[in-house]
């Protein structure tokens, strides 16, 4: 335990939150700017406004709804190898995006294939911080979360300089081929802690080893060669790594000494703890769902993705429709919304940590400040008025960085887990309906102006809601009575799933 600890809060933990954050750069920084790329979809393909929407909120929101699933797949093989597999999805969806002959291609190639790869690298970058840090833990998330917005303003002025020189074709291709260093990142992610999979594969060769105690060795096996070192005594298991590996011990010893109908009921026996594990879990979701304030945060983060995301998308079709601009400029509008989120993600976090502030009320004035810049953007006819309201909405935008806070604040440290998880779920929704709901208003209207009303009074909505449910005079039980505080282990098992 004391080698662990002195391992935390630096040294090779810098070197893990670069690679992270460069990880997140490369992984999230083409489709964080995929606004720079629908117009050439619109051009090359000839589809509608909200077929064409759907690449881009697929890759925005898969990873979101697949974040259980994503999470599942560090805590079992670890962060390095989720980052190389993921390096693998982002770089091949994109070159196959490049040879993408319809939209509903494209759909798979980049909306889905890339979507899941960016959030396989969210989920392990976030959990080998955490491993490595713990009083510095917010500084090095903080960090590392910073690298999707900046690479969207890299990746957006790169893609458009890129497709004047290659060709749209030649830019995805050229941007996956550069999507594969994620896996030179994923090199310095050396592991604090044994990943499930290994710790069951460590248990049944212990018990194949136990079954050979009582076998004499060769004497040859027992001599020890000249000049090598003893054997250092083995790290104790974490109190996770301990229930992993009497479950994976416990069903094969059960069966292994009984035999018939006896190995039928202790398989039985098995199945009624995984079971009861289950609904175990299941109630506390519905515990979780009976909060007040928890509902009206799900609703306002599903209204606020519905009605936020979309400009990410659209602004840049938005300016060239309009007339405002014929082309792209050199610094796109989806830079300096990237620039903006970067710059609230760090001081929104600043914020809500005075004593003061209440963050869901800090929240709802967040969703209230961004539905106005939506509902100014129609009525806005010059081109630096529209980056003005681009640059307000993107600071506001990166209240994401709120959500775990408010969480914990809301349902307790010890629920964070599935709380955190059903949110991700509410968001990834929302940023999948979105651009596609945006779209199907101006295949209707030919107009993005109801469009962005619509986006707009979402917004307004889901800030009301929030900050009308939250008010101290609705009878709840108060969480300081209810919701005792909750230590963690050396590991962060709970705070990485929030990704």
């Amino acid at each position: 335990m004391t080698s662990s600890t002195k391992t935390l809060d630096g040294g090779w933990g810098w070197a893990i939150v670069a690679a992270s954050f460069m990880a997140q750069l490369l992984s999230f920084g083409s489709p964080q700017s995929v606004g720079v790329l629908y117009p050439e979809w619109l051009h090359t393909y000839q589809e509608s406004k909200a077929m064409t929407a759907w690449v881009g909120s697929l890759v925005g929101g898969v990873g979101l709804i697949a974040s259980p699933i994503c999470s599942a797949c560090v805590d079992n093989f670890g962060a390095r190898p989720v980052t190389i597999f993921s390096g693998v999805m982002v770089a091949g969806g994109l070159m196959l995006s490049a040879f993408a002959p319809n939209v509903q291609f494209l759909i798979f190639s980049y909306g889905i294939v890339v979507g899941l790869g960016c959030g396989l690298v969210y989920a392990a970058t976030l959990t080998i911080t955490c491993q490595y840090f713990d009083k510095r833990r917010g500084l090095a998330l903080g960090i590392v979360t910073t690298g999707t917005s900046v690479g969207a303003f890299i990746y957006a002025t790169a893609q458009n300089e890129l497709i004047v020189l290659y060709g749209l074709d030649g830019c995805l291709l050229i941007i996956g081929a550069i999507a594969l260093n994620l896996m030179a990142c994923s090199g310095f992610m050396r592991p604090l802690n044994m990943p499930g999979y290994y710790i069951k594969q460590k248990a049944a060769l212990e018990r194949n080893t136990e079954e050979q105690l009582f076998v004499k060795p060769p004497f040859d096996d027992l001599k020890i060669a000249v000049g090598s070192a003893t054997t250092a005594p083995e790290k104790p298991l974490t109190v996770k790594e301990l229930l992993i590996t009497i479950e994976s011990k416990d069903l094969t010893i059960q069966t292994e000494k009984k035999e018939g109908p006896l190995a039928g009921l202790a398989i039985m026996k098995a199945i009624k703890k995984k079971h009861k594990a289950y609904c175990k879990y299941m109630q506390s979701l519905y515990e979780i769902l009976q909060d007040q304030e928890m509902v009206a945060f799900c609703i306002a983060i599903f209204l606020f993705s519905l009605g936020a995301f979309p400009p990410v998308l659209f602004i840049e079709d938005v300016a060239q429709s309009e007339g405002l601009i014929e082309e792209v400029s050199i610094i796109p509008l989806v830079s300096i919304g990237a620039i903006s989120t970067c710059i609230g993600k760090l001081a929104l976090g600043i914020i809500v940590d005075f004593k003061w502030i209440n963050g869901v009320y800090l929240y709802a004035f967040t969703m209230f400040a961004g539905g106005l810049a939506l509902l100014l953007i129609p009525i806005t006819k010059s081109y630096i008025g529209l980056q003005i309201l681009t640059a307000i909405l993107g600071f506001f935008s990166g209240n994401w960085s709120l959500t775990s806070y408010i969480t914990t604040k809301i349902v307790g440290l010890d629920r964070l887990t599935q709380a955190h998880g059903i949110l991700m779920f509410f968001g990834g929704f929302g940023i999948m309906l979105g651009p596609p709901v945006v779209g199907w208003f101006f295949d209707w209207t030919q107009s993005y102006d109801l469009a962005f009303y619509f986006s707009g009074s979402c917004v307004l909505l889901g800030a009301f809601i929030l900050f009308l449910l939250s008010l101290p005079c609705w009878n709840r039980k108060s969480s300081e009575n209810n919701k005792p505080e909750v230590q963690y282990t050396c590991t962060c098992e709970k705070v990485a799933s929030v990704a």
